[in-house]
């Protein structure tokens, strides 16, 4: 395909991003009410109903607008923090949605550890998992969450391929107090219980999925 020929930097990559975020999704598909795979981004723009402004924190966060669970609240006048280990992503984040802090890492429990990245540039499926079959290997320095944010959010949606539960774990959630958390956790996933019993120990009581989207509420 053309876009797994183009490099960042050249004239033809920055064309291709203009394409993919104001004509492929913008134009094109400019009437549709949801972004996201299952309508997660419907069931969160209603659950925070009442509340015009907010702030959100997107891990994994893949795209600005396709597969989106964020994009409807920045639309309505939300902002946040996205963080992706893809610089492509990236780019089209800072291209697309200039309101929000727009950041490229690899997240991990500590800083500055070195540790090896498996991804295709235009994929969504983004892993340290040699495993996976994906074409190139990169070496990338780890941030910790703490070291990325420093407010209190509303919205924090994780979708880390796999890696959910391991960066769930190095929130401070007696610092940070999100009214709503939609994690990915997927049929196969062996930490199923163990999200369930670290967001109970914070009072997040499980509301519903919309396939493997699991929405968890903070309970006062």
């Amino acid at each position: 395909m053309i876009k797994e020929k183009l490099q960042r930097g050249t004239i033809l990559y920055k064309i291709y991003l203009y394409y993919n975020i104001f004509i492929r999704y913008r134009f094109l598909k400019r009437n549709r009410k949801s972004f996201s795979q299952f309508g997660e981004d419907l069931f969160i723009v209603e659950f925070f109903a009442n509340q015009k402004e907010g702030k959100y924190v997107d891990l994994g966060a893949f795209h600005p607008m396709r597969l989106s669970n964020t994009y409807l609240l920045y639309k309505k006048g939300w902002s946040g923090t996205n963080i992706d280990l893809n610089p492509i992503t990236i780019d089209l984040f800072n291209l697309a949605r200039k309101d929000d802090h727009n950041i490229c890492c690899l997240m991990a429990g500590k800083e500055n550890l070195l540790k090896d990245v498996y991804f295709e540039d235009w994929s969504a499926a983004n892993s340290i998992t040699s495993n996976i079959n994906l074409s190139e290997k990169k070496q990338m320095k780890t941030r910790a969450f703490e070291s990325l944010i420093y407010e209190n959010f509303d919205f924090l949606n994780i979708d880390l391929e796999g890696h959910d539960y391991e960066i769930l774990q190095t929130i401070d959630f007696r610092k940070f107090n999100p009214k709503l958390i939609c994690i990915e956790i997927l049929e196969n996933c062996l930490d199923k219980e163990n999200i369930f019993n670290f967001l109970k120990q914070y009072n997040y009581s499980f509301i519903k999925n919309l396939g493997p989207s699991y929405f968890f509420r903070k309970v006062n």
